[in-house]
């Protein structure tokens, strides 16, 4: 029984990346000895065990076969008699086909084990898929462009994009659950170069079937691709931010029809609605704003429950160079009013009528609009 560490880390260890989770390898063992030797049981398709004093995941070597369309149609085979080199070669990228044994101790020591060249194409900065049975796996389309978001100066081996392709035309992309879709978009999204990895979904065709139509008419545009960038480059990397700014120039609908689709969380789908359409009345406003058509943004953004939101898009909006500081000072001056006064203002039998309170506030907040826009 050998133990090895696995896959991203050693990729990571070798870039002078930090290591957030390390994957390992048992090789010559059975579920029998893992469990004799305190491992417990936790994979239901395969062998998966958690250390005893650590917690950390162990997997036995193991091989696959594909069984059916998607990620979940393999037939997984572990056994004592699997080599770590037949485990290494059902992974996707060279790059992450790589091991080096673990000690007692925990420590890793002795060579890396790269039959599959993973370390040259590491220093040649090259995605290559391992073997043939990479194009088993949808998925992994994704995983690739993901990983182009997060190592910007990698490229696609132009085998590796074929299979991509063939993945595609084979119509594999559709059978991916929506959740996994959108966990792997959003890891893109919020890595360092965002544009690469919906540069490998155009390039491969898989952008038409997972993205929005609209969305993907502007990404063959250069120019557009060009101002996204810039865009990118002006913010951090916050999922919510990075995502509206990717799709600010779409509809509302058009945003609600597709997180609909990919189960976008419901605060990243709300922050991405509302702030294309807040681009939408800069747009159509030329900053010649009128205070019935800021009021309606403010009550659309809900500005009164959730200020901080509307703050985050207007300073969004802010950093992109957009006209926003009228609305900012609209924003100040109607949540300065005092809501207590108003009712108190109102006659005694009103007080308690919802619907003309509601309609006081409205009026106050509309009268600071109007004020802010005259300073």
């Amino acid at each position: 029984m050998k133990i090895y560490a696995v896959g991203g880390a050693i990729r990571d260890t070798l870039i002078g990346l930090p290591v957030h989770d390390i994957d390992y390898v048992v090789v010559g063992s059975s579920v029998d000895e893992m469990i004799a030797k305190g491992f417990r049981p936790v994979g239901k398709d395969f062998p998966v065990f958690l250390h005893p004093q650590t917690q950390a995941e162990y997997a036995l070597a193991r091989t696959e076969r594909k069984t059916g369309q998607g990620y979940k149609g393999f037939h997984f085979y572990a056994d004592p008699t699997v080599t770590l080199k037949q485990d290494l070669q059902r992974r996707d990228l060279t790059i992450n086909a790589m091991a080096q044994e673990v000690g007692e101790d925990g420590k890793w020591f002795g060579p890396i084990l790269d039959p599959y060249n993973g370390q040259e194409d590491l220093a040649a900065k090259v995605f290559r898929h391992v073997s043939d049975a990479f194009a088993d796996d949808p998925l992994r389309l994704l995983r690739i462009a993901r990983f182009a978001a997060r190592f910007p100066q990698f490229s696609v081996a132009t085998e590796t994009m074929a299979a991509l392709q063939a993945i595609v035309k084979a119509g594999e992309l559709q059978v991916l659950s929506a959740e996994r879709i959108w966990q792997e978009l959003a890891r893109g999204l919020v890595a360092s170069k965002p544009m690469h990895m919906f540069q490998v979904l155009l390039d491969s065709d898989a952008a038409k079937t997972i993205l929005p139509a609209s969305l993907v008419n502007q990404l063959t545009d250069e120019v557009f691709r060009e101002s996204l960038i810039a865009h990118y480059d002006l913010v951090d990397n916050s999922l919510e931010e990075r995502c509206a700014l990717t799709l600010m120039h779409l509809s509302a609908s058009e945003i609600r029809s597709w997180a609909d689709c990919v189960r976008m969380p419901i605060e990243v789908r709300d922050f991405s609605e509302i702030f294309s359409e807040l681009v939408a009345l800069v747009n159509q406003s030329n900053a010649n704003y009128q205070a019935l058509d800021i009021l309606a943004w403010f009550n659309r953004a809900d500005v009164w429950r959730k200020t901080d939101r509307a703050q985050a898009l207007l300073m969004l909006a802010q950093k992109l160079g957009l006209p926003v500081a009228p609305l900012i000072r609209a924003m100040r001056n109607a949540l300065a009013i005092n809501t207590a006064e108003i009712i108190a203002g109102m006659a005694v039998g009103d007080r308690s009528n919802g619907e003309r309170i509601g309609s006081a506030f409205e009026a106050a907040r509309l009268a600071a609009i109007a004020t802010a826009l005259l300073q």
